[in-house]
């Protein structure tokens, strides 16, 4: 065993105190000697076990209506001596400072006050001094001081002294060392940001419960996820997660949330739609939503913002996919899908999602708000002499829903609030454009009255004309191109219907 050390006495002064009592009495077994404050020494005391006020301690008390507690040099010195240096020792015994050998603390509950939507000062009062303090001061002694720094490492360290007795090593101490370093940094970040008011002065994220996946994109590279992916999804079957279908998770998330108040399905694949349909029926949805690519549709990603029925179930049971997400699944539907063993099968949860986005970039961080923009009808400006019909307008809309979730150069064409084709991730609309014909044709589309979408602007009318020669009519794009007055001279002279939504949404 590695430069064991007994905890002799321990500092214990916690907001929360569910889960404590536990390590209380099996620490009070083995003779270790408590020292608290208010709340925290009446819990111990109320466990039945002798614990000093560290006021005694300091001889003074807790003053300016809770600020000052801990924040003496009887206290601190007792922490941070070094046991091993003669000089620490003779100053401790000069001063009458008792050693610390354990501190258990945790942090006044800052992120779930600014959460509560609380008034400026309620906040302010939220920041903790005494307990971040106590944190770093036995973190860095950590050759000598265990500290537990939140409810998280209460079951590890149980574990260690249930097993061993009031004993620690120094690796166990300085994992907790680490571990109380991740908690006061998460902190200090989530203050910052909130007095810097999405200012943009630094950029400080920290996010705790990494989850270690199989491998990154391929398989020689490392993946951690951080984050927590049970407040989001509930994993009913299948396989682990991988780092890939994370990706095509989120981008699935992103693009059924375009979708609400309406039965929809969509399949997707490398992050992109290949197929999507709006239906009064999920099973109507789903057979239309393959019917739009049902090639690429194997080992794809679906998602549905409706629960699944027995009968849609037996339906995608046929085709093999990845994940499946929904709001929930009728039990004899689950029965048919969890017949595959791999299968990921995830109920979907109500989360708040994060309205920034980031990135790590060359030799630094790029950071953007999320596209959260939609579009209404009263959003769109008519640009063309004709003027497109409700059904039109209802598709385009429909349409610009899927492009704005598709990769750029991005082309989509719907009818009939189904995905006919899109083109993605071109170097070239014209090209883009070309994809998306051509794949509707091999599925046997008949485009005319179809739909088209841009997720930016047309350059020239190219584009247009080579979608106006298929039978498309009716055409949503951004605008915003200088030579905009020759693609809409174009729609005019050959009767296109155009609008414009004066947003682009690029999506690299």
């Amino acid at each position: 065993m590695s430069e064991s050390k007994k905890i002799k006495t321990a500092l214990v002064s916690v907001y929360h105190k569910d889960g404590l009592d536990a390590i209380i009495r099996k620490l009070a077994e083995e003779g270790v000697e408590f020292l608290s404050t208010g709340g925290t020494r009446q819990f111990i005391e109320g466990l039945g076990y002798p614990c000093k006020a560290v006021e005694d301690l300091t001889s003074y008390p807790s003053i300016l209506g809770g600020r000052v507690k801990t924040l003496h040099p009887k206290v601190f010195g007792g922490i941070l001596c070094r046991r091993e240096l003669e000089q620490d020792q003779q100053q401790i015994a000069q001063y009458e400072i008792p050693e610390i050998d354990l501190v258990i603390v945790d942090l006044y509950p800052f992120e779930a006050t600014v959460a509560s939507g609380a008034e400026s000062q309620a906040i302010i009062e939220k920041i903790d001094i005494g307990g971040i303090s106590l944190i770093r001061a036995a973190a860095k002694n950590f050759n000598d001081v265990v500290i537990i720094a939140s409810k998280a490492q209460y079951k590890p360290f149980l574990d260690i002294i249930s097993e061993k007795g009031a004993v620690t090593t120094k690796e166990e101490r300085r994992w907790f060392a680490k571990e109380a370093f991740a908690v006061s940094s998460h902190y200090d970040s989530a203050i910052f940001n909130w007095f810097d008011e999405d200012a943009d002065s630094a950029f400080r994220c920290a996010i705790e419960e990494p989850k270690t996946l199989r491998y990154g994109e391929n398989p020689h590279q490392k993946g951690v996820f951080y984050g927590d992916l049970n407040a989001m999804f509930d994993q009913i079957h299948g396989k682990e997660i991988s780092y890939n279908n994370l990706l095509d998770i989120n981008a699935a998330v992103d693009l059924i949330d375009e979708f609400k108040g309406e039965t929809t399905f969509a399949i997707l694949k490398h992050n992109n739609a290949c197929g999507l349909a709006s239906r009064p029926t999920l099973l109507e949805a789903w057979k239309d939503a393959l019917a739009g690519d049902p090639v690429s549709a194997f080992g794809g990603v679906l998602v549905t913002n409706t629960p699944v029925d027995k009968a849609t179930a037996e339906e995608i049971h046929k085709l093999f996919f990845e994940v499946i997400i929904a709001p929930d699944y009728d039990v004899d539907a689950l029965q048919i899908l969890t017949q595959k063993k791999n299968r990921i099968i995830l109920v979907r949860k109500e989360a708040e999602l994060p309205t920034k986005q980031f990135r790590s970039l060359l030799n630094g961080v790029l950071v953007q708000d999320k596209d959260v923009k939609s579009h209404t009808p009263e959003d769109l400006k008519k640009v063309s002499e004709k003027a497109p019909s409700a059904e039109e307008i209802e598709d385009m809309l429909f349409a610009n829903k899927i492009v704005k979730q598709s990769k750029s150069n991005a082309i989509v064409l719907a009818k009939g609030k189904q995905l006919v084709a899109s083109g993605v991730g071109q170097t070239s609309r014209v090209d883009a454009l070309k994809q998306a014909i051509e794949k509707a044709k091999s599925f046997g589309f008949d485009l005319n009255g179809a739909v088209m979408a841009s997720d930016a602007f047309f350059p020239f009318p190219d584009c247009v004309e080579l979608a106006d020669n298929e039978g498309i009519k009716a055409v949503i794009q951004p605008g915003g191109s200088v030579k905009d007055e020759l693609t809409f001279q174009y729609c005019n002279e050959h009767g296109v219907a155009m609008v414009i939504t004066g947003v682009r949404h690029f999506k690299h």
